[in-house]
């Protein structure tokens, strides 16, 4: 026989074999798909075991075809695109029982503290670290121009900016022609109030029209919304001017985002905290003179502390979130990150109220009086909480021996039985919704941080809390809404440490929140005090904070950016 025949019938049988083999796993691979798209009893029992229950043979097998059923509906409704701004039908409401909106309507007046005269400082730079009624003073009585002071704090986020890694995108331009226009007001005889003219910066999750809003993430490092926040709009009504959008921990946890980690300017080699981590740093560095901050979980309480700024976390239901990144439907709130408490009521006095577009802003006045009697206002502390404190515990001592010393004798309470921290999933399962997409089309691979305690993880794990869990947790909630208004018929504001199980509790019943500084611990680090008011009720936690802070003048101090000039941009 031929080499060549041989040859021949060698790569015949070849053929054939592999033509075998393609059929034989083909089929194999195409039964195997088959019975990957249907659902068996064995993938009812593993789901069963995730979610910690147990159903009988005849149990599970009469679910299928309603499993299947289910699933092909699933896939129809992913076919209908979802943008991350809109909510779902179900609204979050933390008001409890017999709760009475209409005793807040009338209190509407509220009396600020504006100084009689305030000098400038011999190097104008110092101006940088000025209050906002400061700089409202100087600019309201011609002091001082708005382009020069807008100029000042470009100037400062360009040479400290890029070493806090703090700013995301410099808004030089729309900032000088805001200040410019404010200029033109005054020299008018328009004055539009204590934020006219004064600069300051956005968390970049809140959109403004022409600049990108990145999220901190670089999946939308691109991303141009064509529409302004409510919060930006109202702010420059009120003839602020916008010179930076600020870093924020990718989709708001943490401080790390495409730009790096941003830094703590009391110590550069720390993380910021976060989430709105370019807010707190940018204001304790003195790159604006006030910044807006966003809280599902202590994203304001934290970068606060970890900053020595002073915040304001509002209840639930206050601040529209229009054209802000939804992590939370039912958790995220919008509120300013300031120097002083009396700042905190200036600004937020400007954000409050509905817009006709965030169905969960009530229409009612914010109340506050710088000038209030601090003995008129019904004060509790978390004893147990500062019992629990391990590090520094004189240091937080120190704010209930300083509130007694003002004429205030604070009444121990008690936080709710229920443990928050059951039902913290609450915000995983919001949060896995809001970014749906990422984990479908594994585009949650693209983001900065990885691992356990990230989104992508956290996003696709919640993909296995049942919706049944999820509503029963919303139940427990409304428990845990229910007995705070029990405990606090009593007092009007309570004292507790910033962190632990009273930042979560408050965040899922909607409390508001004041945080300012209490001091600092040995290694030079600012730590902070929380003060709680009731829904609706933040003047009387401002305005006992106020006198607090005005007591300690912890928030005169700030931190030393020499260091920083060692470092790279």
């Amino acid at each position: 026989m031929r080499r060549s025949e041989i040859s021949g019938r060698i790569n015949l049988a070849a053929l054939g074999l592999a033509l075998s083999l393609i059929l034989v796993f083909g089929g194999a691979f195409a039964l195997y798909q088959l019975k990957e798209k249907r659902i068996t009893v064995q993938d009812v029992a593993a789901a069963s075991k995730i979610s910690g229950l147990e159903f009988t043979l005849k149990e599970k097998k009469l679910m299928l075809e309603d499993l299947e059923t289910n699933l092909k509906n699933f896939r129809k409704m992913r076919d209908i695109p979802l943008e991350n701004s809109v909510p779902p039908a179900l609204q979050f409401n933390p008001l409890p029982a017999d709760f009475d909106l209409e005793r807040y309507r009338t209190q509407n007046e509220s009396v600020f503290d504006e100084p009689e005269e305030v000098k400038l400082p011999e190097n104008l730079e110092d101006l940088a670290f000025y209050s906002v009624r400061e700089l409202a003073w100087l600019i309201k009585n011609r002091r001082i121009g708005c382009e020069f002071l807008t100029r000042l704090y470009l100037e400062r986020l360009k040479k400290y900016g890029p070493k806090l890694r703090c700013t995301v995108t410099l808004t030089e331009e729309l900032a000088l022609k805001q200040a410019h226009q404010a200029d033109l007001e005054l020299a008018a005889g328009i004055y539009r109030g204590p934020l006219h003219g004064i600069p300051y910066g956005l968390k970049d999750l809140l959109a403004t029209r022409d600049y990108p809003t990145t999220w901190g993430s670089p999946i939308y490092r691109d991303q141009i919304l064509d529409i302004n926040s409510t919060v930006y709009e109202k702010l420059t009504q009120a003839g602020a001017v916008l010179v930076a959008k600020l870093s924020l921990g990718e989709l708001a946890w943490g401080d790390v985002w495409f730009g790096g980690q941003t830094l703590n300017p009391w110590d550069p080699k720390q993380g910021s905290s976060g989430s709105s981590a370019g807010s707190a740093a940018a204001t304790a560095a003195g790159l604006v003179a006030f910044a807006i901050g966003s809280e599902t979980w202590g994203s304001i309480v934290s970068p606060s502390t970890r900053c020595g700024t002073s915040g304001l976390r509002p209840t639930f239901g206050r601040v529209s979130r229009y054209g802000a990144m939804t992590l939370s439907w039912s958790m995220d709130k919008i509120g300013p990150i300031a120097r002083s408490v009396e700042d905190l009521a200036i600004i937020f006095s400007y954000l409050i109220g509905p817009d006709g577009k965030d169905l969960t802003v009530y229409d009612l006045p914010f109340s506050y009086n710088a000038r209030q009697d601090i003995k008129s206002i019904r004060v509790g502390y978390l004893k147990e909480a500062f019992d629990q404190i391990k590090r520094n515990k004189e240091k937080y001592l120190a704010v209930l021996e300083t509130l007694k010393f003002l004429g205030v004798e604070p009444v121990e309470i008690k936080l709710p039985a229920i443990d928050p921290n059951i039902i913290s999933f609450i915000l995983n399962v919001e949060a896995a919704a809001a970014f749906d997409e990422l984990t479908r089309k594994n585009l949650d691979d693209l983001m900065v941080r990885q691992g356990r305690n990230a989104w992508p993880n956290v996003f696709r794990q919640a993909r296995f809390i049942p919706a049944v869990e999820y509503i029963q947790a919303n139940r427990l909630r409304t428990l845990l809404i229910e007995e705070m208004a029990r405990i606090l018929k009593n007092v009007d504001v309570y004292v507790a440490p910033s962190s632990g199980t009273n930042l979560l509790l408050t965040n899922l019943t909607g409390h508001p929140t004041v945080v300012v500084p209490c001091g600092f611990d040995d290694t030079g680090h600012p730590l902070s005090i929380s003060f709680i008011g009731n829904l609706f009720e933040e003047g009387k936690a401002l305005r006992l904070a106020k006198a607090y802070q005005e007591a300690t003048g912890w928030h005169l101090k700030h931190p030393d950016l020499s260091p920083l000039e060692k470092l790279p941009d």
